[in-house]
């Protein structure tokens, strides 16, 4: 299915779609009877942030942001840099920002003090991926789906050179691609 580009299928839509439905019952679980307030990390989340909604019953409300640390190189700056702000405030809510993976930890810790400055109710980190041998910071997520290793991955919303995101798997990308 997948070109030379492409040096394994790390996490399968099979196991991914499991992984997420179990996830959004335990979001459910966790917020009975109570509003949440999704945000979904622009880019890489996408994907996983509509799946997700879909298996969270309850009231949900959405919103957007978009911060960086990578600009178009694949190892991060270490600086990071507001894209997109939210369009709705913030304070007094239930608050799950939805993530594609948390590597560093560099980028969700400054996201992470930025959205309490707000007085959320609650703040909580949904993660697809969770790569914690790549820590900078101490920092972990509320919700993980997978931890997996230091390798450099594409698919279900992730990307290289913003290329791949359409793979309906997590793969692991060849190294030529990104070392070439």
């Amino acid at each position: 299915m997948y070109g030379k580009e492409i040096k394994k299928i790390l996490v399968s839509k099979e196991a991914i779609a499991k992984r997420v439905a179990e996830m959004g019952e335990q979001i459910s679980n966790d917020y009975a009877n109570q509003k949440i307030t999704l945000v979904c990390t622009l880019r890489g989340a996408c994907v996983f942030f509509a799946d997700l909604m879909r298996a969270i019953h309850g009231d949900v409300e959405i919103d957007f942001i978009a911060v960086s640390s990578y600009g178009a190189d694949t190892k991060t700056s270490g600086e990071v840099k507001m894209v997109k702000d939210l369009s709705e405030p913030i304070k007094g809510k239930n608050v799950i920002v939805v993530e594609d993976i948390i590597d560093t930890g560099v980028t969700l810790s400054y996201l992470k003090k930025l959205l309490l400055a707000r007085e959320p109710k609650s703040l909580k980190i949904c993660t697809l991926l969770d790569k914690p041998s790549r820590r900078k910071v101490t920092f972990e997520g509320d919700y993980v789906g997978f931890e997996i290793e230091n390798e450099y991955v594409v698919g279900y919303g992730l990307d290289f050179d913003q290329q791949m995101r359409h793979y309906p798997d997590v793969c692991v990308l060849s190294p030529e691609v990104y070392e070439g």
